[in-house]
């Protein structure tokens, strides 16, 4: 992704959900390792008893159309070729990539990469705990008051956790 540089925050912003699970695209991560794609697949299938289907795995064709429809309608990213699905990489898969590339960068942009999972899960956590501090104030105020029986559905609408993840980086999503 053209935006990935290097920091923490922004890879966070190219970490997709597919198949209900966090991953990085081949392409993003071959820009944050500095290689070319290609070299970055190649080493995969090189190392191919190195990414279990937990580490890495390849989009179906629907699913990469689906992504290309998403990024058209972003006006972001070039398309990708619906005939080569991009491998997508869980936390564990993209630090082992780096492992098997072996240069100083993908060694340490790997620690970036650990950093913006850990983002997601902290961020997931915090959402959690709140959502569970309403719930217990909710049970508390009862019924008795509308106006804040209101401002707590209020802010457990706010809190509540994305309908990203359920429906994975749009790909089973209705698009129109």
């Amino acid at each position: 992704m053209d935006t990935v540089s290097g920091t923490s925050g922004e890879i966070v912003k190219a970490i997709l959900v597919a198949r209900d699970v966090n991953v990085l695209l081949d392409s993003d991560l071959a820009t944050l390792y500095g290689v070319s794609t290609t070299a970055l697949n190649q080493a995969v299938k090189r190392n191919a008893a190195r990414f279990p289907q937990d580490f890495a795995f390849r989009l179906t064709s629907k699913e990469t159309n689906a992504l290309n429809q998403l990024r058209s309608d972003l006006a972001t990213q070039k398309h990708r070729d619906p005939r080569k699905p991009p491998f997508a990489f869980t936390e564990h898969g993209a630090i082992m990539l780096a492992m098997i590339l072996k240069s100083p960068r993908a060694i340490d942009m790997s620690v970036y990469v650990v950093r913006a999972f850990a983002k997601l899960r902290e961020a997931a956590r915090a959402n959690d705990q709140l959502l569970k501090q309403l719930l217990e104030l909710e049970k508390r105020v009862g019924k008795h008051d509308a106006e804040i029986e209101a401002i707590l559905g209020a802010m457990r609408a706010l809190v509540a956790p994305a309908s990203r993840p359920t429906r994975g980086i749009g790909f089973l999503a209705d698009i129109k």
